[in-house]
């Protein structure tokens, strides 16, 4: 695996200890001809990894495998330092990204194609073939999974990777790439450093076949518009408004925690996190009370502290678009319950917040947030509720609480979203896929299904053999 550390410097970002605000480890940024090496060198390598049997590249993932799961706590320590994830929970995410390059080498073993009903003295056959050089441009938020499960699929199919990790968790995102890359023949994983000029020039590239990134919507876009002029595939999760819905006669502490969880987790900083709230009028003063007493026994601290339950925004930039959301929202009407403050201490923090009463038009209800803010609007019925929870650019997933099945079977079919959660904000059972919709993306992005999205079909017809 060739990484850009080892070359001159172009261009250095500037890295802040979101939880200190003193200076992190710069990020070496690699220009268009570093990023053309490494596509060279991962499409040098593709015609003996795709040679390779499905077997023989599953045994290599599962010792990728092995040892991501080894280094679990240094990777988790590493993404605690550099974006602010509680030290347990990122090292949890390492441990997930082992587990998606098991499930990834097990799960392409059963997916080469189809055999057709074609004439006596013929055989017809789908087959499935890897793409080529696969693009993988991943988040910072939760960038272990976001990368093993693409690169995993991306390579247990026969394609060779170059992978790109935000620059928000580049030193992460290079280690976990190394850990795999080891387990490999050379070339067949590559890796650069860089921002968005770094980006644009990697799925740009002419000899890139599939760009799969996970990130903005805007950058999505970018993407999109950038690999059609070329003919080439994107598979896109992008920017989520995630609704949470609280129908009548759910109990407020049960609703309260669903929402605290979803809002609050990871500072509000997931892709799924809950950032719109739309409570029936008939529970909404029990739930917005209980919701405010979670929010403020939340511990913001130092996320390498055990005590600590809510870390820091991931730099400056992240706390200001937040800080710009609430004051907005409550200039337009919101109330504050508890919060709508930074906290006054060095690095990136800013107070869990609940708002109650807020207007539809602010970008609070309407842009991607990404921090700690749980904005409540009240309606007066499970229809309403579900016409505005609707009422979004965004279609990644949505979340509903109720006690009734009519009202959950509804809310599933309604819902213009990729996933549907009834009665539990996270969740789900392996092997599932999702197609996001309209500004959060489009594709399958994991499960099964991610496995066909990085492959191409041909059929094949023999006869008179």
């Amino acid at each position: 695996m060739t990484t850009t550390d080892a070359r001159p410097a172009t261009r250095t970002l500037e890295r802040l200890d979101p939880a200190t605000g003193r200076p992190g480890r710069d990020v070496v940024c690699a220009d268009a001809d570093q990023v053309g090496a490494a596509v060279h060198a991962a499409r040098d390598a593709f015609a003996g990894w795709r040679a390779t049997s499905p077997a023989e590249r599953a045994g290599l993932l599962r010792e990728a495998a092995t040892a991501v799961r080894a280094q679990a706590d240094e990777l988790g320590d590493l993404l605690c330092s550099t974006t602010g994830r509680l030290r347990g929970e990122a090292r949890e995410s390492a441990a997930v990204a082992a587990d998606l390059l098991d499930e990834a080498a097990v799960a392409g073993l059963g997916r080469a194609g189809r055999v057709l009903a074609g004439a006596p003295a013929a055989m017809d056959v789908v087959r499935r073939e890897p793409r080529g050089v696969v693009a993988v441009v991943t988040p910072w938020n939760d960038p272990y999974p976001a990368a093993a499960g693409l690169i995993a699929a991306a390579l247990v199919t026969g394609n060779t990777v170059v992978h790109k990790p935000s620059e928000r968790s580049d030193v992460p995102g290079v280690r976990l790439a190394g850990l795999v890359a080891r387990a490999l023949p050379a070339g067949v994983l590559e890796v650069v450093s860089g921002d968005a000029a770094t980006g644009e020039a990697l799925v740009a590239h002419d000899d890139v076949a599939l760009v799969a990134h996970v990130g903005s919507s805007a950058a999505g876009r970018r993407i999109a518009a950038a690999v059609g002029q070329r003919g080439a595939r994107a598979l896109l999760e992008n920017g989520g408004k995630d609704p949470l819905v609280v129908d009548a006669g759910v109990d407020p502490a049960r609703a309260a925690e669903q929402i605290a969880t979803g809002a609050f987790a990871n500072a509000g900083q997931l892709c799924t996190a809950v950032e719109r709230v739309y409570v029936v009028e008939e529970v909404a003063d029990a739930v917005v009370a209980e919701l405010a007493r979670r929010a403020e026994e939340l511990v913001v601290g130092d996320p390498a502290d055990p005590a600590t339950t809510t870390g820091p925004l991931v730099d400056a930039d992240q706390l200001a678009v937040v800080a710009a959301h609430v004051s907005g929202a409550v200039e337009a009407g919101a109330q504050v319950v508890t919060g709508g403050h930074r906290l006054d201490r060095p690095g990136s923090f800013y107070a869990p917040t609940v708002l109650d009463r807020c207007p539809d038009d602010v970008p609070l209800l309407r842009e991607e947030t990404f921090g700690p803010v749980a904005p409540v609007v009240r309606v007066a019925d499970f229809d309403e509720a579900l016409r505005r929870a609707s009422a979004s650019a965004y279609g990644l997933a949505a979340t509903v609480l109720t006690p009734r099945l009519d009202h959950a079977l509804h809310a599933a079919d309604v819902l213009e979203v990729g996933t549907v959660k009834v009665n539990a904000v996270f969740g789900g059972a392996p092997g599932g896929s999702a197609d996001p919709r309209r500004a959060s993306g489009g594709g399958a992005g994991f499960g099964p299904d991610l496995l066909d999205e990085m492959t191409v079909r041909k059929a094949v017809h023999l006869e008179g053999l």
